[in-house]
């Protein structure tokens, strides 16, 4: 046995294959089957033409069917690669080129948008609709017709190794998604659960997950995002059961939490937990199973956790730190809120800051550098050198990943994050982070969103503009004026917005990743109207 996530799972399908290892609806697959459910897919995949090292684009909602697609992949030794179901046509035929992908697994939903791009990306050659009737494009195989032609053994799957290729794609808010390269070996510890001893061997996954209790585990974020892949890997290697909702909605969510008596739920920042509060406060559901509502991957401010503490009350509230480069790495120190001034305590001794001589960052120094990490980090971007090279530099002979966090390491060795360089607006010769004006004004009573850029400025080179999404409710949406005065409660003069442009709804990704080049392009529009005025 290898530190394989296909090696691992039959492993822990052999131990406790009678075990519940998926609800998705009314679906529930035990480990056996789900094991054996991959199995079909992996040989149809081979039989298909797909070998080792070959990449396996999945574009599908969640479901029993994209967790049996990474299952597959990696049992072949393929590579899965997640496609960002909302991306149109353009941004499709990129990614299926810049991955190499030969294989293609989609949701009939999108069968329009795969259609007009799958014939111009010359590697994909096979292409597998879930769902609906037979498929309209030519040459695509039905799914469950596949499966069923399909062995349900291991029988003839290679020998794997721990550093067999496991690829997330991920960005897209500043520039076209990257494709994040990890081993198999590094992503699982990258990844591990905090609070669970770390395997000396393999085979003691397999003997923690026999010895797991019942536990019932539900990553709410779509399984595009890494997130949400990551905590099914690490739900299966606990023994636990593993609960998805196909599509983000607040009130299914709640309805399934209560229905299959969920233990930990894991979102992504303030675009998933402002309307799971907002929907919890109707009232009506039971969440007495619940016992960690964990946030990742996303800003998670300080007035909206206040929030969902005070409505669940007995159940623990955590805010964690990382990216799919590093891996999950901190959990923010207790009190710090991204409107006070956000520290993460590191889970691991080889995260730390760097300067600009890529030099460690002395404790209290107040010296400002870049959060980095060493060890159990991802290879690079696949068919991207350069930024690999940026981003992943060698100093003496150790190579570390720079996150793009601007940080401090704080005189007790937490680490004090001010926000992604990429993202900082530079007026007058100070840096403001988007992050930080983006809590205070989600703080506003008549704020719903907020999402922070910087545009043109003749004096200052640029300027703070925020767009905001009112809250709803009947109530009256919050003038410029107001929130002038709200945020120079809270900040310095220059980090306060000179722009303010209103939308009735937020562009954001599925997993609450803010659009960027969008928010540029509304708040530079709004400044024309202001200036026409």
């Amino acid at each position: 046995m290898e530190y394989n996530h296909a090696d691992l799972f039959e492993g822990v399908a052999d131990a406790v294959g009678e075990r519940v290892a998926l609800i998705c609806g009314d679906r529930r697959l035990t480990y056996a089957e789900l094991d054996e459910h991959a199995n079909r897919l992996a040989h149809h995949l081979t039989d298909a033409g797909v070998r080792p090292g070959q990449h396996v684009a999945v574009q599908l909602y969640n479901g029993v069917e994209y967790a049996a697609a990474l299952l597959a992949a990696l049992k072949i030794r393929a590579v899965p690669i997640n496609v960002n179901y909302r991306y149109v046509e353009s941004e499709l035929l990129y990614l299926y080129r810049d991955s190499d992908s030969v294989a293609l697994l989609y949701d009939v939903e999108f069968e329009d948008r795969v259609a007009a791009t799958a014939p111009e990306a010359p590697k994909l050659g096979h292409l597998i609709a879930v769902g609906g009737a037979a498929p309209s494009i030519p040459g695509a195989v039905a799914y469950d017709e596949a499966l069923k032609a399909a062995d349900g053994t291991r029988t003839g799957f290679p020998a794997r190794s721990a550093d067999d290729l496991y690829i997330i794609y991920t960005g897209g808010t500043t520039g076209m998604p990257k494709g994040v390269m990890w081993t198999t070996e590094h992503l699982l510890f990258a990844f591990w659960n905090p609070t669970l001893p770390r395997p000396a061997k393999p085979e003691d996954v397999v003997e923690m997950a026999r010895n797991g209790g019942p536990l019932v585990m539900m990553p709410v974020a779509p399984l595009m995002h890494g997130a949400a892949q990551v905590a099914s890997w690490i739900s299966w290697f606990m023994g636990a059961t593993l609960v998805y909702t196909r599509r983000f909605d607040a009130a299914d969510v709640w309805r399934t939490i209560a229905r299959e008596k969920v233990n930990s739920l894991t979102i992504t920042g303030d675009a998933m937990a402002v309307p799971m509060a907002d929907e919890l406060a109707r009232g009506g559901y039971d969440t007495s199973s619940l016992l960690a509502f964990v946030s990742t991957g996303a800003i998670f401010t300080g007035t909206v956790r206040d929030r969902v503490q005070g409505l669940l009350p007995n159940t623990i509230i955590m805010d964690r730190f990382g990216s799919t480069e590093s891996g999950s790495t901190a959990e923010a120190v207790a009190g710090s809120t991204p409107e006070k001034g956000l520290r993460f305590a590191p889970d691991v001794a080889d995260v730390t800051v760097l300067d600009d001589a890529l030099r460690p960052v002395e404790p209290g120094s107040g010296v400002i550098g870049q959060v980095a990490r060493t060890g159990h980090i991802a290879l690079g971007y696949y068919n991207d050198p350069d930024k690999t090279a940026r981003t992943f530099p060698v100093v003496d002979g150790r190579r570390w990943l720079l996150t793009g966090d601007i940080a401090t390491v704080a005189e007790d060795g937490s680490i004090a994050v001010y926000g992604r360089g990429s993202q900082a607006v530079n007026t007058g010769g100070e840096k403001v982070f988007p992050e930080e004006v983006e809590a205070v004004l989600k703080g506003h009573r008549a704020v719903y969103d907020a999402v922070v850029t910087g545009i043109p400025d003749e004096r200052w080179g640029n300027r703070v503009a925020a767009v905001i999404q009112p809250s709803g409710g009947g109530g009256e949406p919050p003038s410029p004026g107001d929130l002038d005065a709200h945020c120079r409660r809270e900040l310095s003069g220059y980090k306060v917005p000179r722009v303010y442009a209103f939308v009735d709804e937020m562009k954001r990704s599925p997993a609450g990743k803010a659009d960027y080049r969008w928010a540029k392009q509304v708040a530079e529009g709004a400044a024309e109207a202001e200036g026409a005025r």
